[in-house]
């Protein structure tokens, strides 16, 4: 894959995985919470969600697509996860709070509040600094360019010279 390619790609995972993973994320933990609050019991559409949402995590941190998706995906939870404690330095309300329903609200707030979106956001910025996410596999002809072929192996007898059945020993049956 060329590095057009990988930077194309990564630019469409970067806009369309974050929001995806934020809304699993937050339905996640809302309906874990709430179903275990108001029923005493697990909510395993929430566990699924969250597992889903893990996978996508690990898509953004982990892929070989371009830097650029983990980069947007980092600069947008690191913004929301800041919102909080720029409400709390400032006294000013910030977040909306109408917005969402009530799962996706319940989970947002858990989140946000407590500061996972942000660490989540940072993560995902420090995981695009690393400069081998920014370069491309290198080209065939530049990772081998043939100098080992007639080199002779160390572990096998010298070559006589002589054709490939004269070298082997003759049995008697």
């Amino acid at each position: 894959m060329t590095n057009g390619a990988r930077h194309v790609l990564g630019v469409l995972a970067g806009l369309l995985l974050p929001p995806l993973l934020a809304a699993g994320l937050w339905y996640g933990v809302g309906e874990l919470s709430l179903t275990a609050q108001r029923d005493f019991r697990l909510s395993w559409t929430g566990i699924v969600v969250l597992a889903a949402s893990g996978i996508l995590l690990a898509l953004l941190l982990g892929s070989r697509l371009s830097p650029v998706a983990s980069l947007l995906g980092g600069l947008a939870f690191t913004g929301l996860g800041a919102l909080p404690f720029a409400e709390m330095a400032t006294g000013v309300r910030l977040l909306p709070d109408g917005l969402l329903p009530s799962s996706l609200r319940s989970g947002f707030m858990t989140v946000t509040y407590s500061g996972l979106l942000f660490l989540l956001g940072v993560a995902l910025l420090a995981v695009s600094t690393f400069p081998s996410r920014w370069r491309g596999r290198p080209q065939e002809a530049d990772a081998y360019d043939g100098q080992w072929q007639s080199a002779p192996s160390p572990y096998l007898p010298p070559s006589t010279g002589l054709p490939e059945d004269a070298t082997r020993p003759m049995y008697r049956e």
